[in-house]
């Protein structure tokens, strides 16, 4: 398979399209309301500084894993509207942010913390951070909305919208009522590991590869039975994805993940880490779990107990055993050119071995 430009580095179009977009957006937004461009840069500077554009990246591999062809002239078409899914991500991340109470986000403040710092500076009136806290709301809001008018202004054909709107309807809907899982999960105590996994599959297995996998395919026309091949390798290989960001929350280092270290033990996050430490016998969680003021060397002090009981071995063998069933899927599934099969492969890989 010859490697077209968009295939060789998918990352740096995805950013152009976000751009162009974005620039749209924000002449509307000042034609309507000239102070609106504060959120719009905001948003803009949020999506345009960071980011792996996994979900483009398994959207466009499921494209032309139901025959797309790069040199096609509705290639651009497909482009624009698989990079609408890290208008999707913008949301989730900024509204996660806010609900975790997290000030930083790849080594930069959190659009809450943005606001609210602005808010002081200008000494405008109540509290900061109700501001930063209200601001974020919409900003991730109007992110979410967007992502809707960016997909549907990409123009794709009148069939191939059809095609994709079920997976695009069931992503929105799961990439919300995962969040709110998690959140009840924690406010119930519930460290048990089929709720982590639960979790896992619904908050990121679902909207990070097996929907973006599944719109591209459908883009494409693919056939029942690859949708639900790719579906299948989606599914396990978002949890093995989930699994590796659960690993760095705790033992990541934050020059590389641009959190602090141990901000999930923080934030009370009820993973499949946690859960297995638990059940092991990790008597150190019990203390650290959604306290907000843990100390380095507490967190040190947890790390050591989940290595010395066994949990992280766990969690690597879990991970190993999803990418293992993912791959089988995939060999499994009619893909239209074997290549596009190693590609996938390859982006499974990385996406669980990755150390950010």
């Amino acid at each position: 398979m010859a490697l077209h430009p968009f295939d060789l580095d998918l990352a740096k179009h995805v950013d152009s399209a976000l751009a162009a977009y974005l620039a749209d957006r924000r002449a509307l937004g000042e034609r309507m309301e000239r102070s609106f461009t504060e959120a719009v840069d905001g948003l803009t500077d949020f999506v345009l500084s960071g980011g792996k554009r996994v979900r483009p990246t398994f959207a466009w591999w499921g494209w032309r894993a139901a025959g797309g062809d790069p040199e096609h002239e509705s290639a651009g078409r497909v482009l624009t509207a698989v990079s609408s899914l890290e208008l999707i991500q913008a949301c989730a991340l900024i509204h996660d942010d806010l609900m975790d109470a997290s000030e930083t986000r790849r080594g930069r403040p959190t659009i809450h913390v943005q606001f609210a710092r602005r808010h002081r500076e200008n000494s405008w009136l109540s509290s900061p951070e109700q501001f930063g806290l209200a601001a974020a709301v919409l900003i991730g809001d109007v992110a979410l909305a967007w992502a809707d008018d960016m997909l549907f202004a990409a123009g794709l054909p009148t069939d191939a919208l059809q095609r994709l709107s079920l997976p695009w309807r069931d992503m929105r809907t799961e990439m919300l009522a995962g969040p709110y899982l998690d959140v009840l999960t924690q406010a119930r105590g519930d460290a048990s590991a089929d709720a982590a996994l639960r979790i896992d599959r619904l908050k990121t297995a679902a909207y990070t590869v097996e929907r973006p996998l599944h719109m591209g395919a459908a883009i494409g026309g693919g056939s029942a039975e690859l949708v639900e091949g790719l579906r299948a390798f989606g599914r396990d290989i978002g949890v093995a994805f989930q699994l590796r960001d659960d690993l760095l929350g705790v033992f990541g280092d934050p020059a590389v993940t641009g959190k602090p270290a141990g901000d999930d033990l923080r934030e009370g996050k009820r993973t499949l880490l946690v859960a297995l430490g638990v059940e092991y016998g990790a008597d150190s969680l019990e203390g650290a779990l959604g306290r907000p003021d843990l100390g380095d060397a507490e967190v040190d002090a947890v790390r050591e107990q989940l290595v010395a009981v066994g949990a992280v071995d766990a969690c690597e063998r879990r991970i190993t055993e999803l990418t293992e069933s993912a791959l089988r899927a995939l060999e499994a599934a009619p893909v239209a050119d074997p290549a596009v099969t190693e590609r996938l492969a390859g982006l499974a890989v990385s996406a669980t071995k990755r150390t950010s």
